[in-house]
């Protein structure tokens, strides 16, 4: 081959082996970029107390951001999750089985702390479910992120997180220069909270407790110094004593307008309120709001000072709500009883295990096999509500399950 024509190829493929470099080049470039503001970090938290030697043992080896991140800071189940489904996935038989198995295993702590801090037992266990599935969670390295690199990330790519991922790295850093933890034990969630009970780092230097007494307080390792560390959270921020989060209630009709309402337990009594067991409130006079949820169609609840102090935890209602009642159940005490406004019957746990196998035997679900219905399952059962022709909702119903069984 030979003239125009090899020359034209000549061309081509000079030109594509550019355009090969160049996209080569690209990740090259931003992981430069990424590895330039980790160099020019150092010197803020050199300023800031921490030795160069911590800090470059603390990013030995972390040389490009984590593009999980970004990913999951976008999407936030308390945000996103309609009420049930939140609840779904963290108060079932599983949580509760699993809390009533924990209450057995570390009673003789859990009485020693309950009793330094005076916050319930039951409510500390439903905030270590909650946050870290009874500490499961930490020995799984699909979600386990390294927390300089996780920060670092959020510094480096997300304007509206970066003053706060700045300000958790400092901590961090001195967490380790302190001692409290080597810097390959740094691991944490993608927003940098760490151990058993989820502390970011600012929260661990305020509360942490050694409450096992080896000289340091191990979120990561030491259950005791976990639920401390949270008992010590909870009461520094109000918890009251001996006092419950709240209680489930029938609203007369009309009571959307008092939503968010401050009264005394009492005047709510006396304005047609009642407990869902029919007995009295046990402290008439304190003070309480109505939670509406889901409308007046769904449960209601009046919130009493406690269930402000989980908030402190994480400042959503959906997740005060779920730790009340996971915390209720593990207790003893029954389900709602007042049911969701969902529009469909719900599956048990077990089924929902069904669902997730056989959408997986169906070829529509790669994810795993835990009976929680998060974004990738109902992904997954739509797709499959598409191919069959029916309402493409998502849902974990009664009326999938069948049709998933008959196929």
């Amino acid at each position: 081959m030979s003239g125009p024509t090899l020359s034209r190829l000549r061309r081509l493929g000079a030109a594509c082996l550019t355009l090969a470099v160049l996209a080569a080049a690209t990740p090259a470039l931003a992981d430069a970029g990424f590895r330039n503001w980790i160099d020019g970090f150092e010197k803020t938290a050199v300023a800031n107390g921490i030795s160069a030697r911590t800090y470059r043992a603390v990013f030995s080896g972390v040389t490009e951001p984590d593009p999980d991140v970004i990913q999951k800071a976008r999407f936030q189940p308390e945000f996103q999750d309609k009420i049930w489904d939140y609840l779904d996935n963290r108060v079932n038989d599983e949580s509760v089985a699993e809390g009533r198995r924990m209450l057995v295993q570390y009673k003789p702590w859990l009485d020693r702390i309950e009793q330094r801090f005076g916050v319930d037992r039951h409510i500390l266990l439903a905030i270590w479910s909650m946050e870290s599935n009874y500490g499961r969670i930490l020995e799984r390295q699909d979600v386990m992120k390294s927390v300089p690199q996780a920060l670092a990330t959020l510094a480096y790519q997300d304007p509206k997180r970066a003053k706060f991922a700045r300000t958790q790295l400092l901590a961090a850093l001195k967490i380790v220069q302190d001692g409290h933890v080597s810097p390959k034990g740094l691991t944490g969630s993608w927003a940098g909270a760490m151990g058993h009970t989820q502390f970011i780092p600012t929260s661990y230097q305020a509360y942490a407790v050694d409450m096992d007494g080896n000289g340091h307080p191990d979120i990561w390792n030491s259950v005791p110094d976990a639920l401390a560390t949270a008992a010590n959270l909870l009461k520094k921020n109000g918890w009251q004593t001996g006092k419950s989060w709240g209680y489930e209630v029938v609203a007369p009709s009309g009571s959307a307008g008092l939503e968010r309402s401050n009264r005394k337990l009492s005047q709510w009594s006396a304005n047609g309120f009642k407990r869902v067991s029919n007995r009295p409130f046990p402290a008439p006079g304190d003070n309480a709001n109505l939670l509406l949820p889901a409308g007046m169609n769904g449960p209601a609840f009046l919130m009493t000072k406690n269930f402000f102090v989980i908030k402190r935890y994480n400042n959503a209602d959906k997740y005060a709500l779920a730790v009340g009642h996971l915390a209720d159940r593990i207790a003893g005490y029954g389900d709602f009883a007042q049911g969701w406004p969902r529009g469909y019957t719900p599956l048990s746990m077990e089924e929902r295990y069904e669902v997730q196998q056989r959408l997986t035997h169906h070829g529509f679900y790669d994810g795993k096999i835990d009976g929680k219905i998060g974004s990738g399952s109902k992904a997954s059962i739509s797709a499959y509500q598409k191919q069959a022709g029916v309402e493409e909702d998502g849902n974990a119903s009664k009326a999938l399950l069948d049709l998933l069984r008959r196929h």
